[in-house]
């Protein structure tokens, strides 16, 4: 490094203090976190802060306060430009202001502190493995979505391991009150009211749409005598389902297919289907063929339990989106009532719809503290960069919950024959003990 540029750096680092902050954050109302510099300065409070953003370089400032967006940001956190200590989630209410007034290109007032940003450099650059989902073909084709979900879920399931509840249950838990913590009783419940709303008899047939390792269709067959096939894109999903039915002794009543859900066989007529957590992967322009082939593989009489995330209409995100690039690819989360519109025009007739919104952003919590109690497994099993993409991924989803960005809606179908639905007239058994 040149004389020249050497003391630029210089006089720009010196002009990075803690003070910097009051100006940066002058009309930020929360001041319950700390924020710690790459030379050990600190600024907010010194004791008790619910999260410590710890900045590794001077360029993290530049990411963060310059014209941020919601990739950017995501970049900066899992390329390590800046770390998350404490209480994760905490920490998006100020990214949620951030990204606001950097929408509006205000947050950075003062030309002498915008300058100074300006001459700081960005600093990280993407590593090779972590370029994010590289996808090829159109759309939603069969093949696309194939990479998109192995993308996403073919991690070793020992990753998952670590942080799900034991049956591996990676859906929205059903809490009761004051169990508020108890991941693994809430998910054993959550698989309970799921057979409870399809209302289960031994020897239906079931359909799992997306049955990822298992848990609910072992649950089903195991504790209500159904004959349950399973179908994932996901071949260790499959594998780990198999090989959970082998050791549950199950194999009779249960088997697992790695195949789209537009593959079906449409002779074989199920008594039920249900669809927990696929739903997201579908896609809005092919709805009307998801929707119509669930029609046509029900017989009449039957119904449809299907679980998926929804848009909020009144939130609408700004700019590139760090979860479409790093996590999900091709993921939509489309509104409630298109989902509702095209779910009838398919025949279906809508018996019940529950949003389980608070349910998933306590899922979602019990997810990110796990993972972070067993950090240095997770780094072991994938690597640093994994561990913090998963991290800030699962934080920012819980965050979108409690903020009513996103909800989780489970919709009961039901396809009447001759006009009967075959439901009885309240839900009270779906509530017994």
């Amino acid at each position: 490094m040149g004389l020249t540029a050497s003391s630029a750096l210089t006089r720009v680092l010196v002009q990075v203090s803690p003070d910097r902050f009051e100006a940066l954050l002058a009309d930020y109302p929360r001041r319950n976190f700390q924020v710690r510099l790459w030379d050990g300065r600190t600024w907010g409070l010194d004791q008790h802060p619910r999260f410590t953003l710890v900045l590794k370089h001077p360029g993290a400032l530049r990411e963060m306060f310059f014209s941020p967006n919601e990739l950017t940001l995501g970049e900066a956190y899992i390329f390590d430009d800046f770390d998350i200590e404490g209480d994760i989630e905490g920490a998006f209410d100020l990214a949620d202001y951030l990204l606001q007034q950097g929408d509006h290109r205000d947050i950075v007032r003062s030309p002498h502190l915008a300058n100074l940003l300006q001459k700081l450099a960005v600093h990280h650059q993407p590593k090779e493995a972590h370029l994010g989902a590289s996808l090829h073909g159109s759309v939603h084709s069969k093949n696309r979505d194939s990479q998109a979900i192995r993308y996403h879920y073919d991690l070793p399931p020992e990753f998952f391991a670590l942080w799900l509840d034991p049956r591996m249950q990676y859906s929205c838990a059903y809490f009761a009150p004051g169990q508020e913590t108890d991941l693994d009783t809430a998910q054993c419940r959550k698989l309970d009211y799921l057979c409870r709303k399809l209302r289960l008899r031994r020897g239906d047939r079931l359909l799992d749409i997306g049955c990822g390792w298992g848990g609910l269709l072992t649950h089903a067959a195991a504790h209500y005598g159904a004959q349950v096939l399973g179908i994932t894109l996901s071949l260790r999903q499959a594998e780990v389902a198999r090989q959970r039915i082998r050791d549950s002794g199950l194999s009779d009543r249960c088997r697992v297919e790695v195949c789209d859900y537009r593959d079906l066989e449409l002779g074989q007529k199920v008594d039920k289907i249900v669809s927990v957590g696929m739903f997201e992967h579908v896609g809005e322009a092919q709805l009307p063929e998801y929707f119509s082939r669930a029609w046509q593989l029900l017989r009449p009489g039957g119904v449809f339990v299907n679980t998926g995330i929804a848009a909020s209409a009144t939130y609408h995100r700004q700019g590139p989106s760090f979860i479409d690039r790093y996590v999900f690819p091709d993921g939509e989360l489309v509104p409630i009532n298109t989902s509702l519109r095209v779910a009838e025009q398919s025949g279906f007739e809508v018996r019940d719809v529950e949003s389980l919104r608070e349910h998933y952003a306590l899922t979602l919590q019990q997810w990110v503290r796990r993972l972070e109690a067993h950090a240095e497994e997770a780094r072991r099993l994938t690597d640093d960069t994994t561990f913090r993409i998963w991290r800030l991924y699962m934080a920012a989803s819980a965050h979108g919950f409690r903020s009513n960005r996103i909800n989780l809606y489970q919709v009961l179908l039901a396809k009447p024959l001759h006009g009967e639905s075959g439901m009885p007239l309240t839900r009270a058994d779906w509530y017994r003990d």
